[in-house]
């Protein structure tokens, strides 16, 4: 049986039409995944509307978060806070320098 042969614009468009969900792509073009992702290697076009499609998702899914944020949503605060305002100090744990742990032990040690 002979391989089928898409162009460029058919992955793409199949890529559209799912929002970037390779396996869905796929399985609306009657192929295997393997081939969406050889074509994204092959086709910069390709890999760039990959790229384009999943982070229009991510904005979708940061959008719903603001949302629940803006709502109130606890988890949704939570969840922020502990990923984008641990620059701002939200951090579950402190990490110490743990040669200043066992010299700060050792001087109660000796000073005993």
């Amino acid at each position: 049986m002979a391989k089928q042969k898409y162009t460029q614009q058919q992955i793409i468009d199949a890529l559209r039409e799912t929002k970037g969900m390779i396996y869905l792509a796929a399985k609306r073009l009657g192929c295997e995944a393997q081939t969406i992702y050889n074509y994204r290697d092959r086709y910069p076009a390709v890999r760039a509307e990959m790229e384009q499609q999943d982070g229009e998702v991510d904005d979708a899914a940061e959008m719903k978060l603001y949302q629940a944020i803006i709502a109130g949503e606890p988890w949704a605060v939570q969840f922020r806070l502990r990923t984008k305002g641990k620059g701002r100090g939200y951090v579950e744990r402190v990490q110490q320098d743990i040669n200043a742990t066992i010299d700060g032990e050792l001087r109660v040690i000796i000073n005993r």
